[in-house]
């Protein structure tokens, strides 16, 4: 634990493997894009299971190639290879399930976290992690790259928005945050978890836990949103579930309920 906002400890480098098992991790002082690293050994025929973590990511990337940085040891930011072994339209189930790794380690750790579909995690009404997956095409076949950024020791004055929050501000003064690889090691745990169940389970059993899991700490559904979509018309109505491919499930008021893929909107917004 850090009791200080000014103390910012490093991640261990190396981490100690038998927590990781069977992952492998490699911390990097600085990089662009954990991302783009793991992209580039991807194509390169890298294992499943590579980890990378960085104190430093100078030009992070969301949904929509919109782009964040923050201050050197304030966030943990890491991104891992997955080679699923499932057919080509359960992936988008990837993003959800990764959401839920994350939630589910925050709570553990005493943090109310709750999920924004598609890929956001929050604390109260505002995002403390982001999550970016990207499919990767190489030799040994198609391969996702799961990017996952929490911030842990911003302050209030270095958040980049006013939605925005992190461990330290949620925590306030007298609650130490936790250690970031204490954290880390959590969430890899949680996700290999998840990604197993999800890989080893039929299809239909397996999608319906991840579903029942998900929308049980989801704060989309039941509310009154805005879904923004890339031709600049605007979806309304109430956020009434997850469908069997991941696609939030919207009921315009007079009209038919309407399914949205995340790579379909550019936001989704309480209305």
């Amino acid at each position: 634990m850090t009791d200080h906002p000014g103390e910012r400890p490093p991640v261990d480098n190396p981490l100690d493997p038998t927590r990781l098992a069977p992952l492998g991790v490699e911390v990097l002082p600085a990089t662009p894009s954990t991302n783009a690293v793991v992209a580039e050994r991807a194509r390169a025929g890298a294992p499943e299971g590579l980890v990378v973590v960085t104190e430093h990511q100078t030009a992070g990337r969301g949904r929509l190639d919109r782009g964040w940085e923050t201050p050197a040891g304030s966030a943990l930011t890491f991104s891992v290879l997955l080679r699923p072994q499932v057919a080509p339209h359960r992936w988008p189930w990837l993003p959800l399930l990764t959401g839920y790794a994350v939630a589910k380690a925050l709570r553990a750790a005493g943090y109310d976290a709750a999920l924004k579909w598609p890929n956001d995690v929050l604390l109260g009404e505002r995002k403390v992690a982001g999550i970016l997956v990207e499919r990767v095409e190489g030799p040994s076949g198609p391969a996702a790259v799961v990017g996952i950024g929490l911030n842990v020791l911003l302050a209030e004055d270095q958040l980049p928005v006013p939605t925005a929050t992190s461990l330290l501000v949620e925590s306030g003064p007298e609650r130490p945050v936790p250690d970031r690889t204490d954290l880390l090691v959590s969430l890899l745990q949680g996700l290999v978890e998840a990604y197993d169940a999800w890989q080893a389970g039929e299809e239909g059993p397996a999608t319906t836990h991840l579903r029942a899991s998900w929308t049980r700490v989801c704060s989309t559904l039941g509310r009154d949103v805005d879904v923004a979509m890339p031709d600049g018309s605007t979806l309304s109505g109430r956020a009434t579930g997850i469908d069997e491919h991941g696609r939030l499930v919207v009921a315009p008021v007079g009209g038919p309920e309407v399914a949205v893929a995340a790579g379909d909107v550019v936001h989704v917004r309480p209305a």
